[in-house]
Formats: structure tokens, C-alpha cells, sequence
């Protein structure tokens, strides 16, 4: 190779790094809101009552006994209640509609 073709191939080069570099967009998934810590409470809390719904359905199935059913149901419902107090100091105490949604949903108890 010449010295004419390495200044060629490098000014390509160069000239396709300024382009990459300053033409490529950003994907719009780049600029999405990114999960706030409400939003991963509010996550948690549904997972949280979900498993509730589950252990109340498997144990009227016959499996778990009644003091493990209690147990874990009472596990819960402590995480369940951080969460709740999380989400208040989050908010200053103040309602919010995922506060508010919190407070009318219905666990079943036993």
C-alpha cells in the first residue's frame, strides 16, 4: 500500500467515526421515564398482595397447614405495611391516587 491509500482508508476512516458519532438518534426507548422508586412500590405492593390472594387460595386447597398459612400470612401482611409506610413517606403523607388505591383494595383474610 501507498502512502496515498493509508491517508485515503484513514480519512474514511475518520470520516465515518464523525458520522457515527454525531448522526446516530437516539432510540425512543433512550428518552423513556425511567421507574421511580413509587412506581417500584407500587410493584412491590401488588406482587405482595397477589402472593396474599395465592397463599389464601393454596391453603383453603389443603397446602399448607393452618399455623404455616398464618405465618406466612402474617409475613405479609408486616411487608405489605412497610410498603404502605414507604409510599406515605414518599408522598409526605399526602394521598395520592396509588395511596388511595392502596387503601380501597381488598385483601381477603380469613
Amino acid at each position: 500500500m501507498s502512502n496515498i491509500d493509508i491517508a485515503v482508508a484513514c480519512a474514511l476512516l475518520a470520516g465515518a467515526t464523525v458520522v457515527f458519532i454525531f448522526m446516530v438518534q437516539p432510540e425512543d426507548s433512550d428518552s423513556a421515564p425511567h421507574r421511580t422508586q413509587l412506581d417500584q412500590l407500587l410493584e412491590r405492593r401488588d406482587a405482595i398482595y397477589e402472593n396474599l390472594r395465592d397463599l389464601r387460595f393454596e391453603y383453603r386447597a389443603g397446602k399448607f397447614s393452618e399455623s404455616d398459612y398464618e405465618e406466612t400470612k402474617q409475613l405479609l401482611e408486616v411487608e405489605a405495611a412497610r410498603v404502605l409506610a414507604q409510599m406515605d413517606q414518599l408522598t409526605g403523607g399526602t394521598p395520592t391516587p396509588a395511596t388511595r388505591q392502596a387503601s380501597t383494595s381488598k385483601v381477603s383474610h380469613s
